[in-house]
């Protein structure tokens, strides 16, 4: 078998863990491809991709195609002459880019497919309740997330983890799994099998704003998983109605309280050190949120400044 020369495509911190420990490992990087800079922020200053920054940290070849069917780009990744490609946390591929080096080009992605393909694989298994999620590495093909599977390893999802912890938790992993997949083709030992078609597929989605907000008429699960699912990004949100305002609220963290009560739900009880929301079954306890304008803050730091009037309400 020929020595691999690698092109390695990806953009969010989540792809530079693997990037990072195929370097480590001496693997052959020939080139990076990953998200044109863009402005960003209040000041729009251009803001270069995780990747990126890692990239030139180590003084790899980088392209940042806007369209990965250009001409020009086609020719300077072929010549780059790969014979493997890794995409972590990339766009869709045309055919032309992912069936051109030797050995085919693999994605790493956050579940166990074929569950959960798509954009927000994390977010989704948490907000649906999973106890277990994992990562799978498998072979791109025509459709989003649906080629030959590789490899597969399992993760457990404990009842407290949130969108944070468990991308910390599979970014680490994913990296270590796509060393063992780019072992296996290295020594001619890869093997693998095609997608089981399964009825009731779980999707995962993109978030968008409205995906985001709180229903209070839902069970008090389904609210939990939410804020922990969205947490820290893009955070669930809620139109708290107060002091005759109605102000858009996040809520970064939360714990729920199982009791019989007989308020109407989103009804607000705010304590001295505690603030909780009538629900079905109980109350959703906020411990971490954000007010508009205004930084993230515990509840503690809220509850200090700011009064609840008798008729406060989250809806």
């Amino acid at each position: 078998m020929k020595a691999l020369r690698i092109v390695f495509m990806g953009t969010p911190d989540f792809a530079v863990a693997t990037l990072k420990s195929l370097i480590d490992n001496n693997y052959n990087i020939v080139g990076v491809i990953t998200a044109p800079d863009r402005p960003a922020g209040r000041g729009q200053k251009v803001n270069q991709s995780a990747v990126k920054k890692y990239a030139l940290s180590e003084n790899l070849p980088i392209l940042q195609p806007t369209n990965l069917k250009d001409d020009s780009f086609i020719e300077e990744l072929k010549a780059l002459q790969a014979n493997l490609q890794i995409i972590v946390a990339f766009r869709m591929l045309p055919k032309v880019v992912w069936n051109m080096p030797e050995y085919g080009t693999f994605n790493l992605h956050a579940s166990l497919l074929p569950h959960y393909r798509g954009a927000a694989p994390i977010n989704w298994a948490l907000i649906n309740g999973e106890t277990k999620t994992g990562i799978t590495t498998f072979f791109i093909d025509e459709k989003i997330d649906t080629g030959a599977i590789i490899m597969q390893e399992e993760v457990d999802i404990t009842p407290t983890e949130n969108a944070g912890s468990l991308h910390d938790k599979l970014m680490l992993q994913g990296s270590s799994l796509v060393l063992k997949t780019v072992k296996a083709i290295e020594n001619n030992t890869i093997s693998t099998y095609i997608q089981p078609n399964i009825p009731d597929i779980k999707t995962a989605y993109k978030i968008h704003k409205h995906t985001c907000k709180i229903d209070w008429s839902l069970s008090i699960d389904s609210i939990y998983n939410k804020i922990r699912g969205l947490s820290p990004y893009p955070a669930a949100w809620t139109e708290l109605y107060v002091n005759n305002n109605t102000l858009a609220v996040k809520i970064y963290e939360a714990a729920k309280i199982i009791e019989n009560h007989q308020l109407e739900t989103g009804t607000i009880i705010a304590h001295k050190n505690s603030l909780k929301v009538a629900v079905k079954n109980g109350y959703i306890e906020l411990l971490v949120l954000q007010l508009p304008g205004k930084k993230k803050m515990d509840v503690k730091a809220l509850l200090n400044g700011f009064n609840f009037d008798e008729q406060a309400k989250m809806r």
